[in-house]
């Protein structure tokens, strides 16, 4: 009996020992490729087993893992990939839970050097998206400069270069101030601040918002006629130029006012310019898109609409009234933001402005953070004193800033 079970035993670890473990090896992409950012990659190996079967494949960059598949074809899409050099590495595991790392491939992700002019084109507006020359959704993601008349040393070439480079800003936007010493008193020097940051926005490729900043604009609309009137003839060829009208309406009705005031400032933009987008602002500082959705501008083509909010005041409630104006199909362009209250100042709300550029990704629209500052206020996006040319360090960027610039440079291509 001793004897036959030191036989039994042998055999047993005879047979363990001659287990072989799978074999795998990636067969796409191939070693040495070159692919341009934002890449989506499809990741794919052969992986077999001798004397089992193959329960997952997983598949690593680096030592971050990526993707896991269980079943034949072993196949993952790596979406969002952005420029650097990557090593990918395909691991297979059996059903004795033997495992082997397929040898590595490497490839590299080169930066997109096309501008978002260039890759985008003329824009237009197809049900509830805004779409490129290729009619597939964009969401353009960028900085609005403050009120022009307080901080507008901003409002220059070099800043808007830098935003382009360094934040990967593909839009930005001029918040031209109308009353508090604005345009109405001083049309010519608010003008030129509007109009150098709309050159530098062509120069560098950029799109570009042109902001009626106004709370009443209803009350003075000759001077809304005669200002877009002159955008719209110097700049109706620019694929780059959105035309942003009444900013914020505040204490008056959509049906009543503000559709009827749109009306006439799309008339005089179209005299010149039939294509670029026009966005229209909303009830109560662009909050209430839903009530504009229920009698929408359906006689004009290329027509958005103004959705505003600030992340520690405005939530899910705000939220839901944008579903409803998309459900109802408007384009909603969200033209300014904050990370605070309302104020613009308070509580930095990390978690809700996450929430709300997942809610902004997930409908595709198009966003302007408030505001290219240094204002000591928690919505601006700079320090006390930064510099007006861009360049700025990290320590010249306030809590805002840190965070808007991270989410631009991670989802802009």
């Amino acid at each position: 009996m001793l004897l036959l079970f030191s036989s039994c035993s042998k055999n047993n670890t005879a047979e363990l020992a001659e287990q072989k473990a799978p074999a795998i090896s990636i067969t796409s992409p191939a070693a040495n490729g070159t692919f341009i950012a934002p890449a989506n990659l499809t990741v794919t190996a052969n992986a077999s087993d001798v004397d089992g079967t193959i329960t997952k494949v997983e598949f690593f960059s680096g030592v971050d893992k990526i993707g896991e598949v269980l079943n034949a074809p072993y196949s993952h899409t790596w979406a969002n990939v952005r420029a650097a050099t990557y090593t990918i590495t395909a691991k297979a595991t059996d059903n004795s839970g033997l495992s082997t790392v397929s040898q590595p491939v490497t490839i590299t992700v080169a930066g997109n050097s096309q501008t978002p002019i260039e890759r985008y084109g003329q824009l237009k507006i197809q049900g509830n998206k805004l779409v490129d020359k290729n009619n597939q959704p964009v969401q353009l993601r960028g900085m609005s400069f403050f009120w022009s008349q307080w901080i507008g040393g901003y409002y220059n070439t070099h800043a808007v270069k830098w935003l382009k480079d360094d934040w990967k800003c593909t839009i930005v936007r001029a918040a031209m101030a109308v009353e508090f010493d604005g345009y109405l008193t001083n049309p010519a020097r608010e003008k030129a601040k509007v109009i150098a940051v709309v050159d530098a926005a062509i120069q560098q490729g950029l799109y570009v918002l042109v902001d009626w900043h106004d709370e009443k604009a209803h009350t003075h609309a000759d001077a809304e006629v005669a200002f877009f009137s002159e955008i719209a003839q110097k700049y109706a060829n620019s694929p780059n130029i959105i035309y942003e009208i009444w900013n914020e309406p505040v204490g008056v009705n959509w049906s009543g006012v503000i559709k009827p005031h749109a009306e006439t400032i799309i008339k005089a933009i179209r005299k010149y310019d039939p294509d670029n987008i026009i966005v229209v602002g909303t009830p109560n500082w662009s909050q209430n898109v839903d009530e504009a959705a229920n009698d929408p501008l359906s006689s004009y083509t290329n027509i958005a609409y103004t959705l505003h909010y600030y992340a520690s005041t405005h939530k899910q409630w705000l939220r839901d009234k944008a579903t409803v104006a998309l459900n109802k199909g408007l384009a909603l362009f969200a033209t300014e933001f904050g990370t605070s209250e309302a104020s613009g100042n308070g509580y930095l709300d990390e978690t809700e402005t996450k929430l709300w550029w997942s809610f902004l990704d997930q409908h595709k629209i198009s966003w302007c953070n408030w505001s290219l500052a240094d204002k000591n206020e928690t919505s601006a996006a700079l320090m006390p004193g930064a510099s007006v040319n861009g360049g700025w360090t990290d320590a010249q960027l306030s809590p805002s800033g840190k965070i808007v610039r991270s989410e631009l440079r991670l989802k802009n291509p």
